[in-house]
């Protein structure tokens, strides 16, 4: 009797001993069944990496999402959905999806790109944008005819924004009395590239310029050298788009090199 008491004792203090690490490895038990902490770790770090904050109403949300998994996992279980044809394959695109994602974001991570890819990426970009840029003014019009008699209504004092909202087919600047804003001159086709800036400011073309969009007339407002962004404020574009290009040539790289038959 006293070595029973003594037993039960023992495995009292055992059991108080190890509870605490239990309730830190398990989130809840659900029918018997432990449910791990790490399912509700692995949720928090998709909503941290969303760029959300963990706060301690979303942490209960997590566990209550955690346990309802738990649940509806054991009930379809006991249906042996896990052992259809359907389950086995789309576990497999899990698994597949995962992995890749895997080997992407380690291949990042071993070929980061650096600030001088950056800063090269961006002169090469300065250097294609450098110039100047133009605000002209156009109205679109299907007809040379039409453009022809635009022009005689224009030198003879009609103003060019109100018969641009009134007659330009362009959608985009018509409504803007054909204010086509700043840009540069290859922003254009060449038909009206050619013509925009042979033009000297506040002077519009005496004939129609032909383009595949029909006749345009052009006034050219003002000239200006071309205003790029500085590279502070663009460099979070320019390094997703330097990533982006790593990548896709380390998956064509594993392309190539497979045999593939």
């Amino acid at each position: 009797m006293k070595k029973n008491l003594l037993s039960s004792i023992a495995l009292a203090t055992l059991m108080t001993g190890l509870s605490p690490l239990a309730f830190a490895q398990n989130i809840a038990v659900v029918n018997g069944k432990a449910v791990p902490q790490s399912r509700a770790e692995a949720l928090s770090q998709q909503i941290v990496r969303s760029g959300r904050q963990i706060t301690p109403e979303i942490e209960k949300q997590i566990k209550d999402e955690v346990i309802a998994r738990e649940i509806f996992i054991q009930e379809a279980q006991k249906q042996s959905l896990d052992s259809t044809e359907d389950f086995k394959v789309q576990m497999e695109l899990a698994r597949q999806t995962i992995l890749i994602r895997d080997l992407f974001t380690n291949f990042q991570k071993a070929n980061p790109v650096t600030d001088e890819e950056v800063k090269a990426e961006y002169d090469k970009f300065a250097s294609a944008n450098s110039g100047k840029e133009y605000k002209a003014r156009h109205i679109l019009v299907e007809k040379e005819d039409e453009a022809r008699a635009i022009i005689a209504q224009l030198k003879k004092g009609g103003k060019f924004d109100e018969i641009a909202k009134k007659s330009s087919k362009d959608p985009g600047s018509g409504a803007k009395g054909g204010d086509l804003d700043w840009a540069p001159a290859g922003n254009y086709v060449a038909e009206f590239s050619q013509a925009m800036t042979q033009l000297t400011k506040g002077k519009m073309t005496e004939t129609p310029v032909k383009s595949q969009f029909g006749y345009h007339i052009i006034r050219l407002d003002d000239v200006r050298d071309a205003q790029l962004p500085a590279l502070e404020s663009v460099k979070p574009q320019v390094l997703q788009q330097l990533q982006q290009q790593k990548l896709g040539k380390y998956q064509n790289e594993l392309r190539t090199k497979a045999k593939v038959e």
